[in-house]
């Protein structure tokens, strides 16, 4: 293939120049799950702290906060560990979105506090503002390269920020530093769940040009002039230097198995302001998924913030209609992070995906929010997705319109032919949603239909108890945070049923490219046709409490995202040069 089909219109990004043949995927890459963001911060300090003199750190974030601890060491902050590398010699450079207003619920203050710190202890940290109208940099990366031995050389990516509430653990109660603002559902320390992805080998060099590409960009940094200027006068740096040469691509890893490729979002900026890398934008998130979600037909697994619009509730269920052995099942919130009225944009979005999923296949899909053994909701900011136990993807893009078309996004496509990366993921997953022992074969989860069975026995166990006032001992399904299904609720929405969760790990079926195939080529050779957007946007079904339930928002009874309702498939209806329409205030107060 000479080209990648997603990337089509983006003919000078430089992300897919070293691989062979003109493919958009690198092999010989070793991909390791982190799962919770305490996992991921402990390993990201490691790395950090292990740099030399010459060695090269580079980040994105969306937001973060110069104080947050990567462990809890008071030593640990985002700013100390950064701030000591580039003392001791090492090349920082970050790329922090300048954000919105915190009028209007955004981290523009806390943001640019992060930057200036950093500034001041040496690094270089950009405030990027390079976004269409109402957007964001939504992009959550950090790679590390060493000077004197590149098979070390990790990238980072995934869907957790430097920031407050990302530090919990498996047992999810919550980060002691708590990001401010959630809603009361969630208590004082808001349990979190995220997941962050570790890789090493030839596609360590491809997420670094993606940074690399942002960093050269030579649009200005700020839309206003005089936001420009104000920035100056508060020292801040506007004007990013230029970065080492790039080194060559870390050699394979002996025995990594895992072909990796890069999917992106970008908007078309249009007025002139298009970057230099992707002219008319950038939709390989949304086509990527299209067509991995045209090849499944045993069973989608999805973690999401979000799961809005019914362009996206229009890709599942033709899905599902298409195949009719096809399940999924998809994990999200049981609660908006929103509070009052901002709350009904987020329903409405939901409920808009959750209805053509349940009318094409209401058997077929669940959706299921999780809570933790105190019954606690978790807030479930993962975005992952595995289909087949072959295509797996991990990443900072939710299931939204404004994920495939109007911010910056980056995920990261694990195909594995040799190895159960795929299947390990999702049992380590289902281990830790249904409360199992670290022991536990989870032999009832290896078939996609007694795994979305076992959720659902697990949910309808946690509501029946929920509704009957909690009385009695909390149903035992093993050990951890739980599930609960959706059920029908007010106007149509569903409410969560509840699950549980905990952490172990557990052949994947022949490539979806077909029985057999070991090319993965065959995911992208289908032309996409590009289609139209429609402008909406779905909201939030209300929720019931439970780790593991269903999630409101779901017509039907069950509809949360892991473990309650039944969804179908989404196929993306987006067209390469539209763009999403600009954020309105309410939908502006949610986090990506």
């Amino acid at each position: 293939m000479a080209a990648d089909p997603a990337r089509a219109g983006q003919p000078r990004t430089r992300v897919d120049d070293h691989h062979p043949d003109g493919t958009a995927w690198s092999r010989g890459n070793l991909v390791r799950p982190l799962v919770h963001g305490a996992t991921y911060f402990a390993e990201l300090l490691a790395t950090i702290e292990a740099t030399r003199p010459g060695d090269l750190v580079l980040f994105t974030d969306w937001q973060g906060d110069a104080h947050q601890r990567l462990a809890d060491d008071p030593g640990s902050t985002v700013l100390d560990v950064l701030g000591r590398a580039d003392e001791r010699g090492v090349d920082v450079r970050g790329l922090v979105w300048r954000s919105h207003s915190d009028v209007t619920g955004f981290t523009a203050r806390q943001n640019a506090n992060l930057g200036r710190a950093l500034q001041q202890r040496g690094a270089e940290a950009i405030l990027d503002m390079r976004v269409r109208i109402g957007g964001s940099h939504h992009q959550k990366l950090v790679v590390v390269r060493h000077a004197d031995d590149p098979s070390r050389d990790v990238a980072f990516v995934g869907g957790i920020d430097l920031a407050h509430s990302r530090r919990d653990t498996s047992e999810h109660r919550g980060d002691p530093q708590r990001v401010a603002g959630m809603p009361e559902e969630y208590g004082a320390r808001p349990p979190w769940h995220d997941i962050q992805a570790a890789v090493r080998g030839p596609a360590v060099h491809d997420v670094e040009t993606t940074f690399r590409e942002r960093w050269e960009d030579p649009t200005s940094l700020r839309h206003s002039p005089v936001i420009l200027v104000r920035d100056r006068l508060r020292g801040l740096d506007t004007h990013p230097d230029p970065l080492p040469p790039q080194a060559p691509p870390p050699p394979p890893v002996p025995g990594g198995t895992h072909t990796v490729q890069l999917l992106r979002t970008y908007p078309d900026l249009r007025g002139g302001r298009d970057y230099a890398f992707a002219h008319g934008g950038e939709r390989s998130v949304a086509r990527g998924y299209t067509k991995a979600l045209e090849q499944a037909r045993k069973l989608v697994y999805v973690e999401d913030q979000y799961l809005w619009g019914d362009h996206v509730g229009r890709v599942f269920a033709e899905a599902l209609t298409a195949h009719p052995d096809l399940h999924v099942v998809v994990i999200v919130p049981l609660h908006p992070d929103v509070t009052g009225l901002n709350r009904l944009a987020q329903r409405e979005g939901r409920r808009r995906a959750m209805e053509p999923m349940h009318r094409a296949a209401p058997d077929r899909v669940a959706v299921y929010g999780l809570e933790n053994r105190d019954g606690t909701p978790v807030y479930v900011h993962a975005k992952t997705c595995v289909i087949d136990d072959t295509w797996t993807t991990i990443g900072s893009d939710n299931f939204n319109r404004r994920s495939w078309t109007h911010d910056s996004e980056l995920s990261v496509v694990v195909l594995d032919e040799e190895d159960d990366y795929a299947r390990r993921l999702r049992l380590t997953l289902a281990a830790e949603h249904l409360d199992r022992a670290a022991d536990d074969p989870l032999e009832d989860c290896a078939d996609p239909v007694g795994m979305f069975d076992a959720y659902a026995r697990v949910a309808r166990d946690l509501d029946a108890w929920h509704a009957a006032g909690r009385v009695g001992p909390r149903p035992r399904v093993a050990c951890g945070a739980s599930t609960r299904r959706a059920s029908a609720g007010p106007r149509g929405c569903w409410r969560p049923r509840r699950t549980c969760c905990c952490t172990t790990p557990t052949a994947a079926p022949a490539p979806c490219g077909g029985a057999g195939s070991t090319d993965p080529a065959r995911h992208w050779r289908r032309k996409c046709a590009p289609h139209h957007v429609v402008r909406k946007e779905g909201t939030w079904p209300h929720a019931c409490r439970s780790r593991a339930r269903p999630v409101p928002g779901s017509p039907g009874s069950s509809t949360s995202r892991r473990g309650g309702a039944r969804l179908g498939r989404l196929r993306p209806r987006v067209h390469p040069r539209q763009g999403l329409a600009g954020r309105g205030p309410r939908q502006q107060a949610a986090r990506p």
